[in-house]
């Protein structure tokens, strides 16, 4: 059982009147991935920033690596690195400078070998010495995230770490961060893109209005949501008028000649459902089994207050 690399209780911040965190309690473990989704407002940027010693909590208890963020504020920070949703590089040094200013500032012992791996690593090494101010989007989030580890911090928050970026650039920074979790670091994630989450993360928290409403492996997750269903669809409208009297339970659509039928999408139901086709002589083109996914897991889980959620699978399917 791996231990804890971040655990939390009972953390809680209020800006005058207002509520950010209300008592909220996690568990993150080494060398795993945790993603705290949320809308904007429900206070991941907050959670962040206490978590990183840049702003005192109100009552709780936050351990990171170990430490004690409120006792052991500078052991805290010397055993973490935070790329936030803004890159923050120098635009006026050059990509290489950035990063030996960050060796300088840690008294990295041979700076200069850091500095000249962690440019090869991110695929930087031709524009080392251009000033950051000409590159990229992708190319300053992955400088970076390199200023980052300089110092080789055992967690990683990383705060929206690919907003702003395309495709490519979000899946070689997604690739980076596996690299990471395989060397034994453990990342702390907030973003946007529930796709981000579902590939990367090993559990999820999901933060609504200060709240904890959730927590779980992304498949734990989707298989509180219910609306898995098989899918079928037809050739013509006759053959789905005719499979539409024998799958009574099925939802139909006439422009795009599919059934919906509601189920596990599990093998023995599937067959079952194909067995009672074959049984009229009946055929579908194709079909396919949908499941719900994380926009799904979010939309249900946030679309109304915290004070009156309920995320056991038997409320969430009322």
């Amino acid at each position: 059982m791996r231990s804890s690399a971040i655990a939390v209780s009972g953390l809680r911040k209020a800006y005058g009147d207002k509520v950010v965190l209300d008592g909220i309690d996690f568990d993150v473990a080494a060398g795993s991935v945790f993603s705290l989704l949320g809308p904007n407002g429900a206070g991941k940027t907050t959670t962040v920033n206490v978590l990183t010693t840049l702003m005192k909590a109100d009552a709780g208890t936050v351990r990171v690596a170990g430490y004690d963020v409120a006792a052991e504020t500078r052991q805290v920070r010397g055993a973490i690195g935070v790329t936030g949703q803004f890159a923050a590089v120098d635009e006026l040094l050059t990509g290489r400078e950035n990063l030996q200013l960050m060796a300088d500032l840690k008294r990295v012992r041979d700076g200069g070998r850091l500095v000249t791996g962690l440019l090869e690593r991110f695929d930087l090494a031709g524009s080392a010495d251009k000033q950051a101010s000409t590159y990229s989007g992708g190319m300053r989030r992955k400088l970076d995230l390199a200023m980052t580890l300089v110092g080789s911090p055992q967690v990683i928050f990383l705060d929206e770490p690919t907003t702003g970026l395309d495709p490519r650039s979000r899946r070689t920074m997604w690739g980076i961060v596996r690299e990471l979790v395989a060397e034994g670091a453990t990342i702390f994630l907030t973003t946007q893109y529930l796709e981000e989450a579902d590939q990367l993360a090993d559990r999820i928290a999901v933060l609504n209005q200060g709240r904890l409403v959730a927590q779980g492996t992304p498949e734990e997750l989707k298989g509180q949501i219910p609306g898995t269903h098989v899918r079928f669809r037809f050739a013509d409208l006759a053959g789905l008028d005719a499979a539409a009297r024998v799958l009574l339970e099925a939802t139909r659509d006439d422009e795009e000649l599919t059934l919906s039928v509601p189920g596990d999408g599990g093998t023995r139901s599937v067959r079952a459902l194909l067995d009672r086709l074959d049984a009229h002589g009946l055929d579908a083109e194709e079909f396919s089994v949908q499941r719900p996914d994380l926009d799904d897991v979010f939309l249900a889980l946030t679309d109304q207050p915290a004070g009156v959620q309920n995320t056991s699978k038997e409320a969430i399917a009322q």
